[in-house]
């Protein structure tokens, strides 16, 4: 009989996102294994779409940016969610952040006597805490995150970072295990089609948010623009800062910083390959040093040079692998390394794109990932 494993999570695709891209690439992989593989998921924005067996989908709340974010948010998926587990015929569960979600599917998977895997793609409340979320909320949601780790019976973790960062809740090493992350790189790839609006321009793409931190990007293309008057900023993604951003680049410069919203992986892909180079933050000092974004690897399988701003394991992995350049996260350092690659003649799309392939393809994590669900589950079940 057939493995049977039901994934839970917020975000799966259509939705555009880095954890809905993950999960596919995980249920992709354990199809390949012989799993039978469900997901409760919500429905997202726009039409209604078609029935998929395999996908169960839920209405839920969003916020005005249509995004499943905030408290209110988060109740109208994961209250709803703990019953649909109950009914769940599944072998072993699959939880996705935030540790709401994962309280649910460890009381659920309590009462059902089944395991499940905690997806660990980062440590949500360290990101929690580099915004201004008051310090009791952060209090419990670590208290949640914890109970959500130490229950599961194998944490995956994108990182050797990440997984560090579980010991803060007492988690058995012996539980955790990297899989590795990455990118579609038949989606993002150096050949396809490419923008041509008839400027140059850096881009930022994916969640903005305050540990990110990207107004710094918009003060360096001040400086930048004193040089290169013609060169612009293309913002695609959306979060929590994107109004402050926004207000920033109307004060700052009118004109020359366009947001692009959310847009299809094919789109973003389009627009990354006829980029100077891709922008990539995160504020030193908040706690989030050991993330490693997944827009570095998009830029990279697009061939395109990245500027890291900030330090960490995410600037050590651009600097080891020749990725691009590693910036102070400042607006006058940033402008310099933009400067840099503005005037310089790029020579090695092919090298990046081809390193990304070989490290960072989604489809290798995605069967590591499966793997790791599979041996989770007790001989005999």
């Amino acid at each position: 009989m057939a493995l049977k494993v039901t994934i839970a999570t917020r975000l799966y695709p259509p939705e555009v996102g880095a954890a809905a891209f993950r999960l596919e690439a995980l249920a992709r992989g354990l199809a390949e294994v012989g799993a039978e593989v469900s997901v409760l998921t919500t429905h997202p924005p726009g039409p209604r779409l078609p029935a998929q067996p395999a996908v169960k989908r839920w209405p839920v709340l969003r916020d005005a940016g249509g995004n499943v974010r905030g408290y209110v948010q988060y109740l109208s998926f994961d209250a709803p969610l703990f019953f649909r587990l109950l009914w769940s015929r599944a072998d072993i569960v699959v939880s996705e952040p935030p540790p709401t979600t994962g309280i649910m599917v460890a009381a659920s998977s309590l009462l059902r006597r089944r395991g499940y895997v905690y997806y660990a793609a980062d440590i949500w409340t360290d990101a929690l805490a580099a915004t201004d979320a008051p310090a009791p909320v952060v209090g419990l949601m670590k208290v949640l995150e914890g109970i959500a780790l130490r229950r599961a019976r194998k944490v995956v973790a994108i990182s050797d970072g990440v997984a560090e960062q579980t010991r803060q809740f007492g988690v058995d090493p012996a539980r955790v295990v990297v899989v590795g992350n990455g990118v579609n790189t038949d989606t993002f790839s150096a050949e396809g089609p490419t923008a041509t609006p008839g400027y140059r321009y850096f881009v930022y793409t994916g969640t903005m948010s305050e540990w990110q931190g990207a107004g710094v990007f918009i003060d360096a293309l001040v400086l930048v623009l004193q040089r290169h008057p013609d060169v612009r900023l293309h913002f695609f993604g959306q979060g929590s800062a994107e109004a402050a951003l926004q207000s920033r680049a109307r004060e700052v410069a009118p004109g020359r910083v366009l947001f692009n919203g959310v847009v299809p992986p094919d789109e973003a892909a389009r627009w990354l390959r006829g980029a100077t180079a891709s922008l990539v933050s995160i504020v030193p000092g908040q706690g989030y040093d050991f993330a490693k974004p997944t827009k570095i690897y998009a830029a990279a399988s697009c061939g395109i040079p990245v500027i890291f701003a900030g330090t960490g394991d995410g600037a050590q992995m651009v600097i080891d692998n020749d990725l691009g350049s590693v910036s102070n996260y400042s607006a006058v350092d940033i402008a310099d390394a933009m400067l840099q690659v503005l005037e310089a003649h790029d020579t090695r799309r092919a090298t990046r794109s081809s390193w990304v392939e070989a490290n960072a393809s989604l489809r290798m994590a995605g069967r590591r990932a499966a793997a790791e669900v599979v041996s989770a589950v007790p001989a005999g079940r």
